[in-house]
């Protein structure tokens, strides 16, 4: 399945615009580690999908950017964002409450969670 991703132009305005709406230091802390963010949900192995599903695709943005730090501040809130913004560009919204993502961006964070979980948790939470 063809799936929307996001550029690296796209993830570094969301960025900029987390910064403004929820304070915090504007900067890219780690370029490397963000570029790896950006290819990794599309990435193949022997020429199959390492990450088949919309799911998974967007756990692996929100993971690697919550445990990756690349940018100086708002990694977790910026996660969200792109996660959010990739589910719903390809039709899968996030339908939890602010408050359930707040608490499982942390737990992501504090608790390492693999990409499974993370795609299962989003699957459950996502229209």
């Amino acid at each position: 399945m063809s799936y929307t991703h996001l550029t690296l132009e796209e993830i570094l305005q969301l960025h900029f615009r987390v910064i403004e709406d929820f304070g915090g230091s504007h900067g890219v802390r780690d370029e490397r580690r963000l570029m790896l963010a950006v290819a990794a949900p599309q990435q193949e192995l022997v020429g199959r999908e390492q990450y088949p599903s919309l799911h998974m695709r967007a756990a692996v943005y929100l993971r690697n950017i919550i445990g990756d730090h690349p940018f100086s501040d708002s990694n977790k809130r910026t996660a969200l964002t792109v996660c959010g913004v990739f589910l719903a560009r390809n039709d899968a919204p996030i339908i939890a409450k602010p408050k359930e993502l707040e608490e499982f961006t942390v737990q992501i964070a504090t608790d390492h969670l693999d990409i499974e979980t993370i795609a299962k948790w989003l699957e459950s939470h996502s229209a």
